[in-house]
């Protein structure tokens, strides 16, 4: 009577291992953003890596009703016309080793309905060796002029080991005055070029 489920139980562990084993990668807390949608909100798994840092998890608050690219929901992070700038981080599972090049992927996007934070700014993306450091800087868009998603698939060199990466809200120019948005949604894991 109790073979069954102790059958179950290791079938279940098997096929955990092979799965860690067929997918290689650094897989992100919460990558896609999930959350109750709301403002002033960081998403779970995330930390805050600038002063003044209130994303917002969408759809449904300030105007901004478009569909998630992966999931439910996405985050929001904006620029300020008074030189602020919102930023999160989060702590990779693995270290990314200096020398090596990895690949992952995400989609962006902007929206015209922010209210009043509508202009195009960029978004970049940065490692570092601990937690809200930027060290090396792995991603920068152009301006986010499209309101609809756009896959972003990124490959990149580690200069040195690094275990933190940063997802950062970045002033078109360097005036450091527009007020704008970006809006972030399903991060792949982060994988070696080797094994992608």
């Amino acid at each position: 009577m109790n073979e069954m489920p102790v059958f179950r139980l290791i079938i279940i562990i098997l096929v955990s291992c092979v799965s860690t084993v067929i997918l290689p990668g650094q897989s992100f807390v919460n990558p896609s953003f999930e959350g109750e949608p709301q403002e002033a909100f960081v998403p779970v798994g995330w930390t805050p890596c600038a002063v003044n840092t209130t994303p917002d998890i969408f759809p449904g608050v300030w105007g901004v009703d478009m569909d998630a690219a992966d999931g439910s929901t996405y985050m929001g992070l904006i620029t300020r016309s008074d030189g602020s700038y919102e930023s999160v981080g989060q702590r990779l599972p693995v270290v990314v080793e200096g020398g090596e090049c990895y690949t992952f992927s995400f989609f962006l996007a902007k929206s015209d309905t922010y209210a009043g934070f509508n202009e195009a700014i960029r978004c970049r993306i940065w490692l570092g060796s601990s937690s809200c450091v930027r060290e090396q800087l792995i991603f920068e868009s152009d301006k986010l002029e499209d309101t609809d998603w756009r896959k972003e698939d990124i490959r990149f060199k580690a200069e040195k080991n690094h275990q933190f990466l940063i997802i950062e809200a970045a002033y078109p120019t360097k005036s450091r005055t527009a007020r704008g948005n970006m809006l972030i949604d399903g991060l792949s894991s982060i994988i070696r070029c080797d094994r992608a």
